[in-house]
């Protein structure tokens, strides 16, 4: 495995390679294409997109937002990385289920499904309720770039309660992020997102296994506030990228879905990332993550990856 200042200089020439070739893009990454559902990349001009200085995204209208630089991608800089993405779906959650009546339900489970590239250009979030209920409810929301839905993503919300007197099996704490230095995770990873995190390892960041603290100066979207869930799941797909078991000049592994369970909402403004990588033998893996805040576990996180030689 190479090191990171290895990666560093060879990553220009991995997405020059990418980019010379036909491309589906899942999670960040791109795909060759090869089966049905893969699409051709078409010539398109070169945009010049304002550059915001305080959010990975703006808001167009009640449904639509214009990403920004700051969500460009690891894989290749020129799409979204998913992790911004996936926190805003949870802030059009937080929106439709503010619309209406509180009914005391939380967000305790999200599952995405990515389905085709992530440009970084506008999209469109739809929210809806696929199964209502007092004590459980379904909803679901899909992203559309460009006419086409790129992401499929269903949320559990639970009823609350008090169940303190049973509450029990967490991990321990982790080191707090005040205690420890940052490191430099843009020597690994391109991209205006991985450039935007404040990323913090308990310990030095080891082939397929880290724990560590991300934290991000940037809004989620400009001039409105985001719950604190939402901030929080804005930063758990980056699992994928703190924990490389294989360098990324050479191996390929996007994930094509996310789930986060929370047996606990989280708090305050850091997302603990505590990450194993494995790859299989025949060409998948996982990533799976125990998630904290600065308070101790609040939930898991899985990551389906498909694995693959540049």
């Amino acid at each position: 495995m190479r090191t990171p200042s290895s990666w560093a200089l060879r990553r220009s020439r991995v997405v020059a390679r990418r980019r010379s070739k036909h491309v589906l893009c899942t999670g960040g990454a791109t795909e060759r294409l090869g089966g049905a559902g893969y699409v051709r990349d078409r010539p398109t001009r070169k945009e010049t997109r304002p550059l915001s200085t305080g959010s990975y995204y703006e808001r167009i209208d009640e449904h639509r937002y214009k990403a920004t630089s700051h969500a460009g991608g690891a894989w290749d800089p020129d799409e979204q990385h998913f992790s911004p993405l996936g926190g805003l779906v949870v802030h059009a959650v937080d929106r439709y289920t503010a619309a209406r009546p509180d009914n005391g339900l939380v967000l305790s489970r999200i599952s995405f499904d990515i389905l085709g590239r992530l440009a970084l250009d506008e999209c469109e979030i739809q929210v809806a309720t696929v199964r209502p209920g007092r004590t459980i409810e379904l909803v679901e929301a899909v992203v559309v770039i460009a006419g086409r839905p790129v992401v499929r993503a269903r949320a559990w919300l639970l009823a609350t309660g008090d169940t303190g007197a049973v509450a029990g099996g967490d991990a321990a704490p982790l080191t707090p992020p005040g205690e420890l230095a940052p490191w430099p995770m843009a020597a690994v990873w391109p991209g205006g997102y991985i450039a935007s995190l404040d990323v913090r390892p308990v310990a030095p960041p080891r082939p397929g296994r880290t724990t560590a603290w991300v934290s991000t100066g940037l809004d989620l979207v400009a001039g409105e506030p985001a719950g604190a869930l939402a901030s929080y799941v804005a930063l758990v797909d980056t699992a994928n990228g703190i924990a490389v078991r294989e360098s990324p000049a050479d191996w390929m592994f996007p994930n094509v879905d996310l789930t986060v369970h929370l047996h606990r909402q989280p708090e305050g403004r850091w997302t603990g990332l505590d990450t194993t990588v494995t790859f299989g033998p025949t060409g998948q893996g996982v990533t799976s993550t125990v998630l904290h805040d600065v308070n101790g576990p609040v939930g898991h996180a899985q990551q389906m990856l498909t694995v693959r030689p540049q």
